[in-house]
């Protein structure tokens, strides 16, 4: 489980400096707060960051449950995977907002996975239990 709380706070760390970036693009763009418009490079920033957000809800949770229930190495994999396709979903979003789709696949691809192991798992683990 260690390789698995390292990919969280990794996660976290990362959604930490999605933020930082926000905030350094609201500087830039003088986008004072509390406005989330206003300049479309802030918003590209800003929607980066929401969306891993979003994400965060349910890799977090799935993550935990899929080492529990099935495999804590192959839930660290899955979570590495998520992390890189953040990056690169960080770096096109804000180049060029139509590219964000392989970022995307490659960081909702194994939320997707990660949750339905551990549906299977649980679901599995309820079975035996009775």
């Amino acid at each position: 489980m260690a390789l698995v709380n390292l990919v969280i706070v990794l996660a976290l760390l990362q959604f930490f400096a999605f933020g930082a970036a926000v905030g350094k693009a609201r500087g830039t763009y003088r986008v004072a707060a509390p406005a989330t418009t206003g300049h479309e490079m802030f918003e590209r920033y800003y929607r980066v960051q929401m969306n891993t957000l979003e994400l965060l809800v349910m890799l977090l949770p799935a993550l935990w449950l899929f080492a529990h229930y099935v495999s804590p190495a192959t839930a660290a994999g899955l979570g590495v995977l998520y992390l890189i396709g953040r990056l690169v979903y960080f770096v096109s979003y804000v180049k060029d907002p139509k590219t964000r789709s392989l970022g995307f696949a490659l960081s909702g691809g194994p939320i997707l996975l990660l949750m339905l192991g551990a549906l299977y798992g649980a679901a599995r683990a309820a079975w035996h239990a009775y």
